[in-house]
């Protein structure tokens, strides 16, 4: 790999001696070109302007210099037109076609035994004048008219007919090629017609461009040969080019709908770059805008700089592959969070109802939980109980439609990044989506509302119940004041627990999701239909059944349960590490703070103090699992809200217009409000 530190590559500190340096008759192409972006390269702070300086400084002086200038011009030409160009324009930048787990077994292995690289392979020369880390960035930060320039100063690639052009149409025109047969071929991997089995019709629009690939590449080449001749245009090749743009865009749709997997989104993120790719030469190659073609020959030279960079990166390819799948995920997510959201008073007070239900099981949960730490097992068993205490009982939470106000953000938030994604420039309209976080924000205060009305007097009753059979309270002395110090924000680490509970929501949420995309990729509902052992034990009718509710609640079972799993686990996974953890979570405190208030009642006022407590970590539950589902969510839409300045502006309006609306929606159905403007 060349370097600064090449001999070839000398880190000119003045012009005049780059000049002489160039001027030394031993350098070959490459090491001219590597001499000449050591030179330019920005000190460590990044900044262009000392690079665009340089770049105007070095034009100058080779306008002066004529005789230096036709050396270059040579030398660089020569190479220019006796390398391979092939890869750069099908392998940079493209997702390969072996498949995320062989690139990065490929990545690992060139890591530790790097390939040679040939200076007659423009890809491998690009890596090699490009080597250090923030290439990409300053390269990219250079206005395409200082590129151009400096091309032209070094003679550019010689007249359009010379060996440098006709080497580089040539391979352009093969890539073309190779990249359409690539199109064409796409529509037999069996991920695709699971999608849509009419992709192996004839007319398939990636078959037809390659046929249409096909004449025009043979049209260009008796255009070249007789430029006075009839030009055969790309109309109709941009037609079909735009129909395989909008039939990968109805795979992902398709893909929201029946699930997806790594190797799926994969392929569809290499067909999508790929499309872009064949654009891109061919608007290079468009013999009526030649001026534009060069400026885009200067972008696809910063794309591919930015793609070599990259292509060395495991971490990238991991990100980018994550990011693929979590898509899909959020948008699973999304679909759920829109039970989550209650946009009138009828909706509105049945979540108060599910959430009161699963404040009542919650207060039940909370008792078995002391009852199963009174035992004096061993501290593994102890957690098991617990966690399968918490788990089942989420997942009978979920079977009885009743709602734990805390998993709600996971699921809104992906809701809110959904409508942002609408707004079709990647921006929010703010005003929509401030009235989208009022309703949110109504709809998770009253499901809270119901978890703790419910849950803190149900307490109380079970261990005034428990006093009266028995004798003994729930809780001895020792027990109240653990249980109060759990609550203390101040005092103890409380807050900091509730968080960790909120990241255990957020991880749930994503569970859901993966589970409901599984299962959609799957077809978990068409498959326990006609399971064979199902179909003896089952009559039709029950089977079905059956199998269209684990088909639309697999996600939703799931995630109830692992996260009952965390919460139930996590102190003992802490006591592995030697680190103090645990889990604060608001309904189960309100819970606690019941059981407390029937085995010794602290004063009236500390008695508030502390339900103030449990609300506040209510409030850390809700904010920390929401802002990471919307963080999650918003980056795998590549969308953002824009002014959170303006958003929060927005939403004290709405507010001011209609105070009522923060904590009660309009009696009227959605329906009714069609002409008001909200969502």
């Amino acid at each position: 790999m060349m370097s600064q530190s090449d001999p070839g590559a000398l880190q000119a500190t003045r012009l005049e001696e780059l000049m002489r340096h160039l001027d030394a008759g031993e350098l070959d192409a490459v090491d001219t070109l590597a001499s000449i972006i050591a030179w330019l390269r920005p000190p460590r702070d990044g900044k262009t302007a000392p690079v665009i300086e340089r770049i105007e400084q070095l034009v100058l002086a080779l306008e002066a210099d004529e005789s230096l200038r036709e050396v270059l011009a040579q030398r660089i030409q020569r190479w220019f037109g006796e390398a391979r160009h092939l890869r750069v324009y099908t392998v940079l930048g493209l997702f390969s076609r072996r498949g995320l787990f062989s690139e990065v077994g490929q990545l690992l292995y060139n890591r530790i035994n790097p390939a040679p690289r040939s200076r007659d392979e423009l890809s491998d020369v690009l890596g090699m004048l490009f080597d250090q880390p923030g290439d990409a960035r300053w390269v990219a930060a250079v206005p395409d008219d200082g590129w151009l320039r400096l091309l032209g100063a070094l003679g550019g690639f010689g007249p359009p007919d010379g060996a440098a052009m006709r080497r580089a149409r040539g391979e352009m025109l093969y890539a073309l090629e190779m990249l359409s047969v690539w199109v064409a071929a796409e529509e037999l991997e069996p991920e695709l017609f699971r999608l849509d089995p009419r992709v192996a019709e004839l007319d398939s629009a990636f078959v037809a461009q390659q046929r249409e690939m096909t004449e025009f590449i043979r049209a260009y080449h008796e255009w070249l040969l007789e430029p006075d001749g009839e030009y055969h245009d790309d109309k109709h090749l941009w037609v079909l080019l735009e129909q395989c743009t909008e039939q990968v865009e109805h795979f992902r749709s398709r893909a929201v709908k029946l699930g997806t997997s790594v190797s799926q989104t994969f392929l569809l993120e290499r067909l999508e770059q790929t499309l872009e790719r064949i654009g891109a030469l061919l608007r290079i190659l468009d013999r009526s805008a030649a001026e534009e073609g060069r400026i885009l020959a200067v972008q696809l030279f910063k794309t591919l700089v930015a793609a070599d960079a990259r292509r060395q990166s495991l971490a990238w390819l991991w990100r980018e592959n994550v990011w693929l799948l979590s898509r899909s995920i959020t948008h699973h997510s999304s679909d759920t969070g829109e039970h989550y959201i209650t946009s009138n008073r009828p909706e509105y007070f049945r979540m108060f109802r599910s959430g009161a239900g699963a404040g009542l099981i919650i207060a039940l949960l909370a008792f078995i939980k002391i009852w199963i730490t009174g035992l004096g097992l061993a501290s593994g068993a102890e957690t098991l109980l617990v966690s399968l205490n918490y788990g089942f009982g989420f997942v009978l939470i979920h079977l009885l439609h009743f709602t734990i106000a805390t998993k709600q953000p996971a699921m809104t938030a992906a809701t809110l990044a959904e409508e942002i994604e609408q707004a079709g420039t990647g921006m929010a309209d703010l005003r929509k989506l401030a009235e989208l976080m009022i309703k949110v924000g109504r709809s998770q205060f009253i499901a809270v509302v119901g978890n703790v009305v419910i849950a803190l007097p149900i307490a109380v009753g079970i261990g005034w119940l428990v006093t009266w059979f028995t004798g003994a309270t729930v809780l001895d002395p020792a027990g109240v004041e653990y249980k109060l110090e759990g609550l203390r924000p101040l005092a103890g680490p409380a807050l900091f627990y509730a968080a960790i509970a909120a990241v255990w929501l957020f991880v749930a949420g994503l569970v859901a999701g993966f589970f409901d995309n599984r299962s959609a990729y799957l077809d978990l509902s068409g498959r326990l239909r006609t399971h064979p052992l199902l179909c003896r034990l089952l009559r039709q009718r029950w089977r079905h059944r059956l199998a269209d509710y684990l088909g639309g609640h697999y996600g939703a079972l799931a995630g109830n349960f692992i996260f009952g799993l965390l919460l139930g686990s996590t102190a003992w996974l802490g006591g592995l590490f030697g680190l103090a953890l645990d889990i604060r979570h608001v309904a189960f405190s309100s819970a606690d703070l019941g059981f407390v208030l029937a085995s010794q009642p602290p004063a009236p006022v500390a008695a508030m103090q502390y339900f103030g407590f449990v609300l506040l970590i209510g409030v850390v539950n809700l904010w920390v699992s929401f802002g990471l589902a919307m963080y999650v969510a918003l980056r795998a839409r590549e969308t953002r809200i824009g002014s959170v300045t303006g958003l929060m502006r927005a939403y004290l309006v709405q507010l001011k217009e209609n105070p009522a609306a923060f904590l009660l929606p309009p009696a009227e159905p959605p329906g009714d409000q069609a002409d008001t403007g909200r969502p």
